[in-house]
């Protein structure tokens, strides 16, 4: 009898082994276009964590030694806010800057909102007018708005104000309470510029 209780004990044990030595499901990776849209849904860190971070070191590496600008971006979140490795900021900010400088829309954005507010660095107008500038050139609705707003409150050069305006007058907005607001923003920025200027904005724009 004691030989059979031993016997189903170990074999308990054994299974309970086996059990906890099972790998967890792989994670995939996520792809370029993939990520773009989780940043775009401010749902990238988020991912991160419902992977159970799994995809630390293979996120670090392409944004170290690959260089990919959506992983730079991702991992600099990760270090700044602290999610699934230790937090450092100043890293974190240089990865933003990595992706920024790689012309990716949604770091030039953010960098330029965190120089607009001061937010991780020292609030700054002048820099933030030249990454949201980059950003609001290539369609991004965000750096747009803002942009339009810190010329409105009297921010940045005249010279720039009829791009700007062009930019977000011809914005496809779905939601009515932000196209009201783009109206608005519009409106101030035309009472600083020339009839012409306001006028050649209006233009269709080439696609």
């Amino acid at each position: 009898m004691r030989y059979l209780l031993t016997t189903c004990v170990l074999l308990a044990l054994n299974l309970g082994v086996a059990r906890a030595a099972e790998p967890l499901e792989a994670v995939q990776l996520y792809t370029q276009d993939e990520l773009v849209e989780l940043i775009r849904k401010n749902t990238h860190l988020q991912r991160v964590k419902d992977d159970d971070c799994q995809l630390v070191q293979d996120i670090a590496a392409r944004a170290s030694k690959m260089q990919l600008p959506t992983y730079q971006f991702l991992y600099g979140d990760m270090l700044a806010y602290n999610v699934c490795v230790e937090r450092d900021v100043e890293l974190g900010v240089y990865y933003m800057r990595q992706a920024a400088e790689q012309g990716l829309a949604e770091a030039l954005e953010q960098l330029g909102r965190y120089y607009d507010t001061g937010r991780l660095v020292q609030a700054d107008k002048a820099m933030a007018i030249i990454y949201l500038r980059e950003a609001a050139a290539q369609g991004n609705l965000p750096a747009q708005m803002r942009l339009v707003k810190l010329y409105n409150q009297g921010y940045g050069s005249p010279r720039d104000y009829e791009d700007a305006y062009r930019w977000l007058f011809n914005a496809s907005v779905a939601d009515k309470a932000q196209h009201n607001k783009i109206a608005q923003q519009l409106t101030l920025l035309a009472k600083k510029m020339p009839d012409s200027a306001v006028a050649r904005a209006r233009l269709p724009q080439d696609h």
